[in-house]
């Protein structure tokens, strides 16, 4: 027997199981959408206060650089406008891209700017006119707009999804981003199937970890690489058949070893830099470097015609592009929720820190001592 959950533009989810296994990869019934519910992605917070905008906490960034560059501030919230809601947030997703952000590697379209793509909170104020969304829903989103590093926030009403209540809000935005990143690495832009082989870097991480326990549900042959003996436990335990500990051998020898000369058809490679010509290395004749990601910074120029020996696959995709309609997006976070509800994605949230101390987050992030997914707590809940 199978369960799914259904995500409509208008309604909240409806959870119905039937059985303890869900078929992970049926695509939710969406009701179509026209070219008017494409999401405006607008940020209405400023740093300077009036006598009459109530004044919210948030993290704002002046500065590119370190996570110092984080600062603790009042801003004022105005009120939702036509086709808005305003969300009261309760748990906030830490991802790599708000130091990407942080750092200057991505430019933010103003300076300075609220960091953060993903949150779950409650609805606590609807602009005029809007229908299918109302105060006190909790609601869920990941992506752009910029600026989930607050207290509230002002988001159009139609790029939130709704939570269902069997995920609570801490679950949920741990899994929004990441499991939707997850979901279309797997089954859009290199759909993995029974019999293939992967290779995920940084597989205890928080998109790695999911990658692993998905990929291995859909009957793929799992190699991840770590960098403590502690992680390696991890990523076993979220679906890796083998695990390299890259700090200790050399990867591409050993994938070598473990595919018999064979190589793995997709990498799935956010680390960059010092992986990036490893993974290469590692791919079979025709085979997919899907590059996600650059924690250890961008990898080096490299001439197109290094792919042709074995004429490979390279591409550099973005969650953006990949739920760029309405439909998109309601099909990805209702396989995500559906495979969350079924147990097929066990969503590890290793730390919580108040949002308060989000530097202190991106410094544990950056220097590799949090595992599986990190979330942010607004410091009065």
């Amino acid at each position: 027997m199978s369960s799914a959950l259904r995500l409509l533009p208008d309604t909240f989810l409806s959870v119905t199981c039937r059985g303890n296994t869900v078929a992970p990869l049926h695509k939710p019934s969406i009701i179509n959408l026209s070219s008017t519910d494409t999401p405006k992605y607008i940020v209405r917070s400023v740093a300077h206060s009036s006598s009459t905008a109530p004044m919210v906490k948030a993290m704002r960034i002046h500065e590119v650089g370190g996570p110092e560059v984080l600062r603790w501030e009042d801003v004022e919230m105005g009120e939702p406008k036509e086709g808005e809601i305003r969300v009261k947030n309760k748990a906030i997703g830490l991802n790599f891209i708000d130091v990407y952000f942080r750092r200057g590697v991505y430019k933010a379209a103003t300076m300075p700017f609220t960091p953060g793509m993903e949150a779950v909170g409650e609805v606590v104020a609807v602009g005029p006119g809007l229908t299918g969304r109302k105060v006190g829903d909790i609601v869920a989103y990941a992506g752009n707009p910029m600026g989930s590093y607050a207290e509230e926030q002002i988001l159009p009403a139609n790029i939130v999804v709704p939570v269902p209540s069997t995920i609570g809000p801490i679950i949920a935005a741990s899994v929004m981003l990441k499991g939707m990143t997850a979901h279309f690495l797997l089954r859009r832009c290199f759909k993995v199937e029974r019999g293939h082989i992967v290779l995920v870097h940084a597989a205890a991480g928080g998109v790695g970890s999911l990658l692993c326990q998905w990929a291995n549900a859909l009957g793929a042959t799992v190699i991840g690489t770590v960098s403590t003996e502690e992680k390696a436990a991890q990523a076993k335990e979220d679906g890796c058949h083998h695990v390299i500990n890259y700090k200790e051998e050399d990867f591409v020898a050993r994938v070598n070893e473990l595919t018999s000369g064979n190589g793995v058809h997709v990498v799935y490679d956010s680390v960059g830099k010092d992986t990036f010509l490893g993974s290469l290395a590692c791919l079979r004749p025709r085979g997919y470097m899907v590059s996600f990601g650059q924690s250890s910074g961008m990898p080096d120029p490299m001439p197109l015609s290094a792919l042709a020996p074995k004429s490979l696959f390279l591409t550099r995709p973005s969650l953006m592009q990949y739920n760029a309609t309405r439909d998109e997006l309601l099909q990805s976070a209702g396989e995500v929720f559906t495979s969350v509800v079924s147990g097929i994605l066990r969503v590890r949230v290793n730390r919580t820190y108040p949002l308060s101390k989000a530097a202190q987050a991106h410094a544990d992030l950056e220097s590799r001592k949090t595992s599986g997914s990190v979330v942010l707590i607004p410091d009065e809940l």
